[in-house]
């Protein structure tokens, strides 16, 4: 069953009705109704591309948080081969929001980090929504160390609202936990490649994006705050949500064109959702060829590189 947006509610209505149509004459064999269903198919692709042609950044937060989009653990099972996940940060529990281990791509070793928010009611309360908590950090901090020690490209899979708000988790160093694994993306050796394929939020994001090449899906959404956070500040009211989402300048276009992402990476019409192995392999060739871009790079010029492009950030923005 697909889930409309509330933008996409004229189009439920016309593919609702070209369902019907078919379903009557599933009823009925006698009934002929190829022509105008065909005609509804026709008018819902029509408005479909109008919908998707110039989405506001609201609309984009909106498709990037859409239940059916692919998530973490979808890529991983359609992209990488031999995965071995690994769990605990050794220190105080498993956080099921961070999934990762060890993997093949395209039959390379490399380590798989990501953020997973889970596909129904019952897996979405155990990754607790993709939001970690400071055991998920610092299990990412022990995979980045491994892939470090044994020279393996890490590739981290970001979608997050953001880091876990709780008690418990501010008592355990919440803060510390981002900075660090902020820290580590930074000291590692090796190739980071970090693909925002949902929502970037906050610190929890940028704990796990700090990569030599960062990616963004086209409807994907990236920021230190949710719209309806920015709203509740500024204007104490979260319905001003539309407006925040305008000034955070949080789309994949936004930010490639300030510098903050390396490339946008085209989504099916309608969004990754609509077409999800086609979203997947898209990720796929942007991971391909931003690992390419690194191929025989040394430890410390990887590093250097790393280090140099985060410097220079606020530079091409001042300069727009």
């Amino acid at each position: 069953m697909t889930n409309y947006l509330d933008f996409e509610k004229p189009l439920a209505e016309i593919e609702g009705k070209a369902e019907e149509l078919r379903a009557m004459a599933r009823q009925n064999e006698e009934m002929d109704v190829t022509d105008e269903a065909t005609a509804l198919d026709r008018k819902a692709g029509e408005l479909l591309g109008e919908l998707y042609q110039n989405l506001t950044p609201w609309r984009k937060c909106q498709v990037a948080r859409h239940p059916n989009r692919p998530h973490c653990a979808d890529y991983i099972d359609a992209l990488f081969t031999d995965y071995t996940p690994l769990a605990g940060d050794r220190n105080f529990a498993d956080d099921l929001a961070v999934m990762g281990g060890l993997a093949r791509f395209n039959d390379q070793p490399v380590v798989v980090i990501g953020q997973e928010k889970g596909s129904d009611t019952k897996s979405r309360i155990e990754r607790n929504f993709g939001m970690a908590r400071p055991e998920g950090y610092r299990k990412a901090i022990r995979l980045m160390e491994l892939a470090d020690k044994f020279n393996l490209p890490i590739i981290t899979l970001v979608d997050t609202p953001g880091a876990y708000p709780g008690k418990g988790a501010e008592e355990r160093g919440q803060s510390e936990a981002i900075a660090r694994s902020t820290e580590k993306c930074l000291q590692v050796g090796v190739p980071v490649i970090s693909v925002i394929i949902g929502e970037g939020g906050s610190g929890g994001a940028v704990a796990f994006a700090t990569a030599n090449k960062l990616a963004m899906l086209e409807h994907s959404v990236y920021s230190v705050i949710t719209p309806e956070g920015c709203a509740s500040i500024l204007w104490k009211n979260a319905d001003k949500m539309r407006e925040a989402a305008e000034a955070l300048r949080l789309t994949a276009q936004d930010l490639l064109q300030l510098g903050v992402v390396d490339r946008s990476v085209t989504e099916p019409l309608g969004g990754a959702h609509r077409d999800r192995d086609a979203a997947i392999a898209s990720v796929g060739k942007a991971i391909s060829d931003m690992l390419g871009e690194m191929d025989g790079m040394d430890r410390a010029t990887l590093t250097k590189a790393r280090r140099d492009k985060f410097l220079a950030l606020g530079n091409k923005g001042l300069a727009a």
